[in-house]
């Protein structure tokens, strides 16, 4: 039986943003393509992040709510764009075209029909070539079969930059971090707070603006780890 979303629902889709004037257009007009093909009540919230480019200005021409947060770092933007969303259920994603935001849908079907949070996977759907460098696939797999262990979970891809919950879940759990550790956090929490966890196959694709990539191998794979070693958010009760 095939998915759909509650139309009594409203969406926010939340994209963190820091110098992608050349990519951010494509992915406010894609996500508010998919809203309008499926007759859902929306928005688009993009969080500029300290950008130096054109990135808010681009943003608001293709109809997106900026907001702007000083605070660096991507757990930072996305926890501001939380707290400014009105939406029943929240999505999540990267604005630099390596998601296709039509897929986002299915995310808020799964939602809407009893999953607290959904964290796609996508080494179960499709990566495209020089998507994802070697190191970066070894990276994530090490580090998701950890944090699988560590908070007795079964979510498989821990670092997918696309993703979502509902305000409820998004109002129970406890975020605090601003780094790229963010997204081992949310899962970390989802678990804590015994969420229903949904997954779903999801396309990775290579970026098609120019710019360099926010990842640091090295640096944002010790936060991760260090947030899964350090932290006691799962202890909480």
């Amino acid at each position: 039986m095939k998915r759909t979303v509650d139309g009594e629902q409203k969406i926010s889709i939340i994209m963190p943003c820091k110098n992608e004037e050349n990519t951010v257009g494509i992915c406010v007009d894609e996500a508010m393509r998919m809203l309008a093909e499926h007759g859902l009540d929306g928005e688009v919230i993009v969080v500029d992040n300290g950008s130096t480019d054109a990135s808010a200005k681009r943003a608001s021409e293709h109809g997106a709510r900026v907001v702007s947060e000083e605070r660096p770092g991507y757990g930072s933007a996305i926890r501001k764009g939380m707290s400014e969303a009105a939406g029943d259920l929240i999505v999540i994603g990267d604005c630099d075209t390596t998601y296709d935001f039509m897929e986002a849908y299915e995310i808020c079907a799964m939602l809407s029909g009893g999953y607290d949070m959904v964290i796609p996977d996508r080494f179960a759907g499709r990566i495209e070539k020089g998507a994802m460098p070697f190191s970066h696939r070894v990276g994530v797999k090490v580090l998701s079969f950890l944090g699988r262990c560590r908070f007795h979970t079964d979510v498989r891809d821990f670092h997918c930059g696309l993703r979502g919950l509902t305000r409820e879940a998004a109002d129970k759990i406890k975020l605090h971090t601003d780094g790229m550790e963010f997204a081992t956090e949310m899962i970390a929490e989802g678990a804590r707070c015994g969420l229903k966890i949904g997954q779903m196959p999801v396309t990775l694709g290579t970026c098609k603006g120019l710019r360099s990539s926010k990842l640091r191998t090295l640096r944002d794979g010790f936060r991760h780890l260090a947030y899964i070693f350090k932290t006691t958010s799962h202890q909480r009760r």
